[in-house]
């Protein structure tokens, strides 16, 4: 039954999936017409418009699913749909997911400085370490895929087996269904704990570098400063989200597959969109190209008001 609960779920979906939807088209469009007009791509520009792509059919999914949770939740006991949603959630966000870390590693890469042969080393061999790390991320997704087929069908026998009295079988395969999520929840503590490393190591090349330029400040300075201060924001920022969707895909993994029929679990949902969603806008904001291309937009669609208005 459609409740209150319910709608105020929708709505809050839709908005975020809206606004997701505008900061990804938007990365996607730009990137795309100055890849068409340049004949060329820097290595940051196809990292961004690759997770652009990527958290767009995140989204959809995502929307989709809340729809389906909301208006028809009986459909979730459906082998085809609930296998389908599960697998489309989890390749999506794991390829997002991989593809933001690939983000924070070449940034950490590209703008901190530390004076060690190591660091110094794999900074020289930046773009090739970016490449490894995406193909071990698809090697992982091949062993993900299967670890979410047994995932599902774990789930729905364990949901249809809750309706009978075979306590065994059912025992075997809570046991079977824990260990698979305890295993997809392992895999994605690897991108996690390399973002979290590469951002934080980020932060104190950062502030390191920033304070270093206020005790020599000279007026020439002062613009570096500040930009560092917003590179420091925009990195805290990125770090605090991702640890938001983190933690909110380990609780979606381990409360919303039992407790799924409570209207309360639905607002899972919302905590996993606020990382795709959010962070768009703080890489349009960080980015000098996008942030100018967003704000000539919003100067034309003004002027356009203001002639309609007239």
């Amino acid at each position: 039954m459609f409740t209150g609960l319910d709608e105020i779920f929708v709505i809050l979906a839709i908005v975020e999936f809206i606004l997701g939807m505008l900061g990804n088209v938007f990365i996607g469009l730009v990137n795309c017409l100055e890849w068409v007009k340049n004949q060329k791509v820097s290595s940051a520009d196809f990292i961004l418009t690759c997770l652009a792509v990527f958290r767009i059919s995140q989204l959809l999914v995502v929307l989709f699913d809340s729809c389906i949770l909301a208006l028809a939740p009986r459909l979730y006991i459906t082998y085809r749909l609930a296998k389908s949603i599960g697998i489309l959630w989890r390749i999506s966000n794991h390829l997002t997911t991989w593809l933001a870390t690939c983000l924070s590693i070449f940034y950490f890469f590209k703008i901190a400085y530390f004076p060690n042969s190591f660091f110094l080393w794999l900074r020289w061999r930046m773009n090739r370490v970016i490449v490894v790390l995406l193909i071990f991320s698809l090697l992982l997704l091949i062993f993900e895929y299967g670890l979410l087929e047994m995932f599902t069908n774990l789930w729905i026998n364990i949901y249809k087996m809750d309706q009978s009295n075979l306590t065994l079988y059912l025992d075997e395969s809570k046991t079977l269904y824990i260990e698979n999520l305890t295993l997809l929840s392992v895999t994605y503590l690897i991108p996690f704990a390399l973002s979290l490393t590469s951002l934080l190591l980020l932060f104190l090349s950062l502030g390191r570098h920033t304070r270093s330029l206020e005790l020599n400040s000279m007026g020439s300075s002062h613009s570096r400063i500040e930009a560092h201060k917003r590179a420091i924001k925009t990195v805290m920022s990125f770090l605090f989200l991702f640890i938001v969707h983190f933690f909110s895909t380990q609780v979606a993994n381990w409360i919303f597959p039992i407790f799924w029929t409570n209207k309360y679990t639905e607002f899972i949902l919302l905590a996993l969109n606020i990382f795709p969603s959010g962070h768009s806008f703080i890489l349009i904001l960080g980015n000098s190209k996008l942030r100018q291309t967003a704000l000539k937009v919003l100067w034309h669609f003004k002027n356009h008001l203001k002639r309609s208005n007239s």
